[in-house]
């Protein structure tokens, strides 16, 4: 199997073919998601909460996400670096100028990411810009952004209005006019994602309860397994139940990405 690139991920949107994703914090997952066939995997920022036990990601620096970005990486080298690994740019590390956006993704691609991930529209869309032109893949994220929960008024679905629904459409446009590669959308409406991935032409959409419309599914390590001690979102699978053991249930939650049974609607119609 070939590494995972941007070029992949354009032709598995254009081909509709399914792919699965995941977050993750250290070389030993990482090296299970590799064998598993997950293509993506995510140094998501939500260590804040699942490895730190915070309330949320606000908390979490540049330099941990760098840390765990380098143990991941090391994770994928070892089993011949097949997923594309994507770091999130920390709260506080892209806000203040589109230099520190830079410095902070060298920061983060010198630990072995390959593309980084920052949250939002309006503004973000320039940075994102910035970024590419100076040869960062970026990855976006809309609808419910973890960073900026608290002015959001919580953990809400987002795009529920016609004005809410049009705005996320204009920001996925920019981004992808902005040269974004891949779009998370989180917790939007299924009709809505599966819109918006239709209009994209190569910028590939992952999709965290937002439907099965998305190009791409990811979900938290801890909640796929079961094992996240806070309250599950009603989107969310235990992929244990059932399972032989922990490769069993990635192994499973790959197949039911890539079939097409995984997310189900019916269980999380916004």
């Amino acid at each position: 199997m070939k590494p995972t690139t941007v070029t992949h991920l354009r032709q598995w949107k254009q081909e509709q073919r399914k792919f699965a994703s995941l977050t993750a914090y250290d070389a030993s997952f990482a090296q299970l998601f590799e064998e598993q066939g997950v293509k993506v995997l995510l140094v998501g920022d939500s260590l804040g909460m699942v490895c730190q036990g915070g309330n949320g990601t606000v908390g979490v620096t540049l330099e941990e996400m760098a840390y765990h970005t380098r143990c991941v990486a090391e994770g994928v080298r070892r089993t011949g670096g097949r997923s594309l690994i994507v770091a999130d740019l920390p709260f506080g590390s892209y806000q203040v100028s589109k230099e520190q956006a830079i410095s902070s993704a060298v920061a983060l691609m010198s630990a072995g990411a390959q593309m980084v991930k920052l949250e939002g529209g309006g503004w973000v869309t320039e940075t994102a810009r910035f970024l590419v032109e100076r040869g960062v893949p970026v990855c976006g994220h809309l609808g419910l952004t973890p960073q900026t929960v608290s002015s959001l008024g919580g953990f809400r679905v987002q795009g529920r209005t016609d004005e809410a629904a049009a705005r996320l459409r204009e920001d996925s446009a920019a981004l992808e006019a902005a040269g974004a590669t891949m779009l998370v959308l989180e917790m939007v409406p299924a009709a809505l994602a599966a819109s918006i991935t239709a209009d994209l032409a190569v910028c590939a959409t992952i999709g965290i309860g937002a439907g099965r419309g998305t190009a791409g599914q990811v979900l938290v390590l801890h909640d796929m397994l079961g094992i996240n001690l806070g309250r599950m979102a009603k989107f969310v699978h235990n992929f244990m139940e059932g399972s032989d053991g922990v490769k069993d249930a990635i192994a499973r939650y790959v197949h039911a990405v890539k079939s097409g049974s995984f997310p189900d609607d019916a269980k999380h119609a916004w």
